[in-house]
């Protein structure tokens, strides 16, 4: 099967006017483009797991991004965890204090919680226990973000409650992929 293809006819100009230069006709093209009515775009990235049909069905403002509790006692590894899950359009709420954990949970209301292990007074084992005991927050997810990586260790976590599992030092897609599955 054949196809035939049309040629546009080539616009010819006016007896006696100039053509204009290419570099004019860009110009040209880049002033209609800015004449032309556009909405404006969305100035932050949703989640990877946020579909494109929450948004058609809700305006954009109230489209939710995701919160994500991280809770280490190291502020170098809440900002990094931040600044991955910042980048993936998730909204990543940092605590470094083991005892305020309840109390962030209550006022933030997150979708995940990242939870290290190895923290003072109170350790991750502790409070994915005493989380996933409470009614009011065993529906939230708990993932282990930890230096701990023995066998024994995971299993200790599996059996406290934990939804997964991450032995540091982690990579950005295993925290992002770990967070994609939950939250």
């Amino acid at each position: 099967m054949h196809l035939k293809l049309r040629r546009k006819a080539h616009h010819r100009p006016h007896p006696g006017a100039v053509e204009p230069s290419l570099s004019s006709r860009k110009r040209l093209i880049v002033k209609r483009l800015y004449q032309i009515d556009i909405k404006p775009l969305c100035t932050f990235k949703l989640a990877a797991d946020v579909h494109l049909w929450s948004l058609e069905n809700y305006s954009e403002p109230s489209a939710v991004l995701k919160k994500v509790l991280i809770v280490d006692d190291s502020p170098a590894q809440v900002k990094l965890m931040q600044g991955l899950l910042e980048n993936e359009g998730y909204k990543p709420v940092g605590i470094n204090d083991p005892r305020r954990v309840e109390e962030a949970i209550v006022a933030e209301r997150p979708s995940l919680i990242l939870l290290d292990v190895i923290m003072p007074e109170r350790n991750g084992f502790q409070i994915c226990r005493e989380l996933k005991n409470n009614a009011q927050f065993n529906t939230i997810p708990v993932i282990m973000v930890t230096s701990k990586d023995s066998v024994s260790d995971k299993y200790w976590g599996e059996q406290q409650g934990a939804d997964g599992y991450i032995t540091k030092p982690f990579t950005r897609d295993e925290l992002l992929r770990a967070v994609r599955r939950f939250a």
